[in-house]
């Protein structure tokens, strides 16, 4: 594999790994309890990377590798949305605060 074909993938695992740092570190280093408009402003702004990424994949690689991409982005989306109950289910049963349940999430 040529330093051509590997820099993509280096500079997409830094950039989410930095992502994830800014979510946890930055905008989320208190605990606090979500509001519906910051979880909307969140929503708002990883929909919005995707889709810039999708636009890249489209100038950068062609058509057919970013309908792939976008077809198995918006794939995972609508099937991530039964997740929503089970954490819901999960987060009753073990009585988590909602100001923590963030960070449950984000550690999986």
């Amino acid at each position: 594999m040529s330093f051509a074909t590997l820099w993509p993938w280096i500079a997409f695992n830094l950039f989410v790994i930095a992502m994830l740092a800014i979510d946890l570190g930055v905008f989320h280093r208190k605990a606090h309890t979500v509001s519906l408009k910051e979880a909307a402003i969140w929503s708002s702004v990883w929909i919005s990377l995707a889709l810039v990424f999708n636009a890249g994949l489209y100038f950068l690689r062609g058509p057919d590798p970013a309908l792939q991409f976008f077809t198995g982005w918006l794939l995972e989306k609508s099937l991530s949305v039964d997740n929503i109950f089970v954490f819901v289910l999960l987060f009753s049963a073990f009585s988590v605060p909602a100001a923590f349940q963030h960070r449950v999430l984000f550690w999986g």
